[in-house]
C-alpha cells in the first residue's frame, strides 16, 4: 500500500516555486497500553459522549464550538473552518534562511521527509538542497498543516530535505526561571579534566539502534508472567535502586573510578579484536613453513 503524503504543495523561494510532497519521518515507538477495568467484574470501562440533561447524544450530532463566554459559544462547521483563506494552506514560502546553530534545540519539535512532486521539480528541488547545503544555512518559512500554522526549517537531508517543525516562543518556557540558582563558579580543574577524560573514553558514533526501551521490555516480561499465574515479589524485584543525597560522595575518587572502569573496557575489547586477529595471522605463516 502506498504511503500518503502528509501535505502536498510548493516550497517558494523569491519567484521560484517548488512543487512538493511532505511525509512525516517518525512513527511511535513500542508501548504497553492499559485498559481501565472495573476490578469485581473484570470488565472494562467504556466512555460515552453525554449531554447533562439529556444523557447519550449520537455522534453525528456533535459539531465544534468556541466558548467565548461562560455557557455561550459560537457554532463552526467544517466547511466553514476549512474555508479559512491562508497562503501557508499550499505554499511553504522560505522567507529567512540562518545559521543551524543559530536555533536552539528545544524549539525543533517533529521532522518530515520533503521529496519533489514529479520529475519537473526534480531539478529546482536538487538545486534549493545544493545551495543550502552549500551555504549550510537552514531555511524558515511558515506552513498550515491540520488545523494550525507551523514555524518550519527546511535543510538538506541525504537525496532529499527535511522539514522541522518548530515551536513558538510563547510555546518555549524561559530557562533562565530553573537555572538561576543553579552557581556560577568554574569547577575545579582536576575534576573537569577528569569528567573530561570520562567524556573522550566514552565517545563513539550515534547509532539508533544501540538503544531500546528496556522500560517496555520489563512490562512485557511482567504481564507474560503475570499471565503464567506467577506470583511477584516487587520489592525483591525492584532492581536494587540505590538512594541518593543521603551520603558525602567523593566526586573525585566517583571520577577516578569511572575513568579507570573505561579504561578497563576499552582494553578488554581491544584484547578481543587482538585475539581474533592472532588465528589468521597463525594461518597466513603456516602455509609458508610448508613451502619452506
Amino acid at each position: 500500500m502506498a504511503v500518503r503524503p502528509y501535505w502536498k504543495g510548493q516550497i517558494r523561494l523569491a519567484l521560484v516555486s517548488i512543487p512538493v510532497e511532505i511525509y512525516t519521518a517518525t512513527k511511535s515507538g513500542a508501548t504497553i497500553a492499559f485498559n481501565q477495568i472495573h476490578e469485581p467484574s473484570g470488565k472494562r470501562i467504556k466512555y460515552e459522549k453525554v449531554v447533562p440533561g439529556i444523557g447519550p447524544v449520537d455522534v453525528d450530532e456533535i459539531v465544534k464550538g468556541f466558548e467565548y463566554a461562560k455557557g455561550e459559544y459560537v457554532i463552526l462547521d467544517e466547511d466553514e473552518i476549512e474555508g479559512v483563506k491562508l497562503e501557508s494552506k499550499k505554499t511553504l514560502e522560505l522567507t529567512q534562511f540562518v545559521e543551524a546553530h543559530d536555533i536552539d534545540a528545544i524549539y525543533f519539535e517533529k521532522p518530515y521527509y520533503v521529496v519533489p512532486a514529479d520529475d519537473l521539480a526534480e531539478e529546482a528541488f536538487i538545486v534549493l538542497r545544493e545551495a543550502l547545503r552549500r551555504s549550510r544555512k537552514v531555511g524558515l518559512g511558515q506552513l498550515a498543516m491540520r488545523g494550525r500554522e507551523y514555524v518550519v526549517s527546511i535543510k538538506p537531508c541525504g537525496r532529499g530535505l527535511v522539514m522541522e517543525t518548530l515551536r513558538y516562543a510563547d510555546e518555549v518556557n524561559k530557562a533562565a526561571s530553573y537555572f538561576r540558582d543553579i552557581g556560577e563558579g568554574d569547577p575545579d580543574e582536576d575534576l573537569l579534566d577528569l569528567a573530561t577524560t570520562l567524556i573522550d573514553k566514552k565517545t563513539g558514533k550515534f547509532d539508533a539502534s544501540d538503544f531500546h526501551d528496556r522500560y517496555v521490555e520489563a512490562l512485557r516480561d511482567l504481564i507474560e508472567r503475570k499471565k503464567k499465574g506467577k506470583t511477584l515479589n516487587i520489592e525483591s524485584e525492584g532492581g536494587g535502586s540505590e538512594t541518593r543525597g543521603s551520603n558525602v560522595i567523593d566526586l573525585m575518587a566517583a571520577l577516578k573510578k569511572s575513568v579507570g572502569g573505561a579504561s578497563a573496557v576499552k582494553s578488554k575489547a581491544g584484547t578481543k579484536k587482538s585475539a581474533a586477529k592472532t588465528p589468521a595471522k597463525k594461518a597466513a605463516k603456516t602455509p609458508a613453513r610448508k613451502r619452506a
